[in-house]
Parts: structure tokens; C-alpha cells; sequence
């Protein structure tokens, strides 16, 4: 069975490739997402290092001045909306030389670059100098995009990312941002016409008009202050501290400045570990006592968005003290995620089952993405938790076993949900099937 999965895995990503750049999907993210494109590149690896290379070679092209890595990369024309004619990077007032979208997601890339070069070290030869090169020679471009990340969405230091569009974290419609949209209300825009429901068998696993209005409202409001950051701050209407992706920037930070003191630049290794201490505070502030889960905060009202969604488990991505880990660990293991008698594979479930807003078929409000159980059994193998990682991957093999690699899946019944065929989700499971 790994075998056969492997192989589909493989067919998939190569049907998706364009050479330069491999497509999220083939129909319903026709372009280069940036967060994809990073855990595409780990499982593009087990199959070409210099493929694996050129994929996040591509993506950094498109690294705005600032040193923002924009979450689209729009290399063809296509139907998908909000295209770069609503974006309009072009306006930025220091804009990128590609068209691009004007916000960022989370920043997986180092994981990307560890693998790659764990990988291309394990083939030798030519795999390792290819990708001990390309980490080298690319070190100072991901340097600038955690800076930037550090600097412009934490000016104040407290160690929890600012996101200014809930695209930012990854996670569009979770229950998470309920709080904040409601109080997003968007005026006179020029109209729109979606096409995401077109790709999808049905269209309430999608987010819904009311919520895309408010994300394109959130788009234009972007765009009529030139993406200038500081302005960006002051007149959006969507202003959150994310938890989770803090947990993501503490955790690669801490990457980088590995890999930067492997290849000599001591001064940013040290300037890194410091970021990634930051951060990872940050998220260990923002755990919960009561419920022991991770929590955001609306930095419009100053509320804690308390929710039952995946994203509590951040310090199980960005590490933590070992009684945090062991309390997290037990809760996602437990009854009301992982463990709840209706899960069909006990892999981590977008939204708890237990939770009133759980819905099992709508994007981010109750499926389970490979993605995601990829991301958390990584973290844990990094982390120590050989267990953990090892539970996450049998369950996970699983539930990959109908050869769909669909974009996310119903945690109850199992069917395949969202697009088929998606890209992450193929790269999840051929490094999967590589581990030892």
C-alpha cells in the first residue's frame, strides 16, 4: 500500500508541475499559493532535489522589496478571483517586480529548507551540492522575509504576529476570526464574481458570499492605502494577533538561524534564536489555563477569540515546557479531538466535534487536512515526540488511502472534500511514506 501511495502521490505532483512552479491544484488554485509551495517543495524533494530547489527558487522571485513573501504568485492568466486586477500590487508604494497578491501566509519555508537539504545530503553527490548552494546562496532573502515578519507585524514586540485578512493565517473561514468579521461591514465596492464554488461538488464547503464580501472588502482596503503597512494598521477593519502563526514564525526563526550558523552567519543564527525566543513566549503567554489551548486576540476590541479550533495547539508547533506539551498533547489525543468516538482516522479535526460551531463539511470549521496532521507529526518528530509523530502518520497513511489527495476530508464519514488532487496534500504523503 505505501508503495502504491507513494507512486499516486508522485503522479500527482508531476501532473500539477509546470516546470517552473508546481499549481496548487489543478482547477481550483490554478497559481502558486506561498505556504503550499513550501510543503509541496518537501515532498517534490524525495522525488528531484533540483526540482524541489527551482519550486522554492520560483516563489522567492516574487519577494516583495519590503521582504514579504506575497501568499499568490500569479504567472498566467486565468478565471480565478480575486485575480492581480483586484490586488493591484502593482500600486504598492515599493511594489514587487511579479504580479502577486498583496498579503502574506504563514512562514513554513524554512521546514522546506531543512528537508531539502537533509534530503539532497542523504543522496550525495550532486543532490548536495545542488542543495547546499541553493540554502547558501538563498539564506539572505528568508533572513528578510522573518525580519520583515518580526519587524512590520510585531512592531511592539510583545511576540505575537499581526495579520491584517484571515487568507493571512491560512485558515480563511475557522471559527477563530467569527468575532472579527462580524464586526467587518463593508461599504460600496466595485462587484465581484466568485469562481472558487465552480471547483467544488458542493458549494457549502466553501466560505459563503457574506464571508467572501467581507474578504475582498478587506482586499480593496488594502490596495486604497498602497499596502503601506503602518496606514495598513491604522484603517483596517480585520486586526488580529494570530496565535498560530506566531507558533510557525517561532519555529522556522528557529530554523533559519540553524541553518544560518551552518553556513557561517553567526551574527543572524544569534539574531534568529532570538526571534524564535520572541515568539515562542509569545504563544506560551497565549495559552489558556483553564482550557489549556492556545488563543488569539481581536486588537480592535482587545478580546481573546476563544475557540475550539486546531490552531490552540500552537505550542505544539513552536515548542514549549514540558508540562505545556504534555497537557496539549493530552487534549489532542483526547475525547474531543482525536480520540472522539465519531472520527473515522484519528487525525486532528480543523474544528473539536465537540464544539457548537463544528461543521464537518465547510473548509476550516471541521475537516481534517493532511496538511495540517503533516505539520503537527513533523513538529512532533522535531521536537522529540517520536510517538506522537509516528500516531499521526499510520492514521494519516489511512485516511490517504483512497488515492483522491483531496484538499481536506470529512472527519466523520471520510469522504474526500474541497479539490481533488491538491498538491500539499499528494507532498504530505510521499514524505510520509519516506520516513524511516
Amino acid at each position: 500500500m505505501t508503495a502504491a501511495l507513494a507512486d499516486a502521490a508522485a503522479a500527482v505532483l508531476r501532473g500539477n508541475d509546470l516546470g517552473h512552479l508546481t499549481v496548487a491544484s489543478p482547477d481550483l488554485y490554478p497559481h502558486q499559493w506561498s505556504w503550499d509551495t513550501a510543503f509541496v517543495a518537501v515532498g517534490i524533494s524525495r522525488l528531484s532535489v533540483p526540482r524541489a530547489v527551482a519550486e522554492m527558487t520560483s516563489l522567492l522571485a516574487a519577494q516583495w522589496p519590503s521582504g514579504m513573501i506575497p501568499h499568490i504568485v500569479f504567472d498566467r492568466p486565468s478565471a480565478y478571483f480575486p485575480g492581480p486586477e483586484r490586488w493591484r500590487s502593482e500600486l504598492a508604494i515599493d511594489p514587487p517586480a511579479l504580479r502577486t497578491s498583496g498579503i502574506c501566509q504563514p512562514p513554513v519555508h524554512s521546514v522546506a529548507l531543512a528537508c531539502i537539504l537533509q534530503e539532497g545530503r542523504r543522496r550525495g553527490g550532486s543532490d548536495r551540492r545542488t542543495a547546499e548552494d541553493f540554502v547558501a546562496g538563498t539564506l539572505p532573502g528568508w533572513l528578510a522575509w522573518h525580519r520583515w515578519l518580526a519587524a512590520s507585524r510585531d512592531p511592539e514586540g510583545h511576540g505575537l504576529v499581526e495579520i491584517h485578512h484571515s487568507w493571512e493565517s491560512g485558515m480563511d473561514n475557522s471559527p477563530r476570526w467569527d468575532f472579527p468579521y462580524s464586526r467587518v461591514m463593508p461599504g460600496e465596492m466595485e462587484p465581484f464574481t466568485r469562481t472558487d464554488t465552480r471547483h467544488v461538488g458542493e458549494v457549502r464547503q466553501r466560505p459563503t458570499d457574506e464571508e467572501y464580501r467581507r474578504y475582498i472588502w478587506l482586499v480593496d482596503q488594502m490596495v486604497a492605502v498602497r499596502y503601506d503597512e503602518e496606514a495598513i494598521r491604522k484603517t483596517i477593519d480585520f486586526h488580529v494577533a494570530d496565535v498560530f502563526f506566531s507558533a510557525l514564525l517561532a519555529l522556522t526563526a528557529e530554523i533559519i538561524g540553524e541553518l544560518a550558523e551552518e553556513f557561517g552567519r553567526r551574527a543572524d543564527a544569534a539574531e534568529m534564536s532570538e526571534v524564535a525566543a520572541r515568539f515562542r513566549a509569545g504563544v506560551a503567554a497565549a495559552v489558556d489555563p483553564e482550557t489549556g489551548l492556545a488563543t488569539d486576540r481581536d486588537l480592535r476590541s482587545g478580546r481573546l477569540l476563544h475557540s475550539a479550533a486546531l490552531s490552540g495547539f500552537a505550542p505544539l508547533i513552536s515548542g514549549a515546557e514540558a508540562d505545556v506539551l504534555a497537557r496539549q498533547r493530552e487534549l489532542l489525543l483526547g475525547p474531543d479531538w482525536c480520540g472522539h468516538r465519531a472520527l473515522r482516522h484519528a487525525v486532528p479535526p480543523s474544528t473539536s466535534p465537540a464544539a457548537a460551531q463544528f461543521d464537518r463539511r465547510r473548509y476550516w470549521r471541521g475537516p481534517q487536512w493532511p496538511v495540517m496532521t503533516w505539520l503537527f507529526s513533523w513538529a512532533a518528530r522535531r521536537h522529540g515526540d517520536a510517538e506522537l509523530a509516528g500516531r499521526l502518520r499510520e492514521e494519516a497513511l489511512r485516511q490517504l488511502g483512497d488515492l483522491s489527495f483531496a484538499e481536506y476530508y470529512d472527519p466523520l464519514s471520510g469522504q474526500a472534500l474541497g479539490s481533488r488532487a491538491q498538491s500539499w496534500t499528494a507532498a504530505a504523503a510521499l514524505d510520509w511514506t519516506a520516513w524511516s
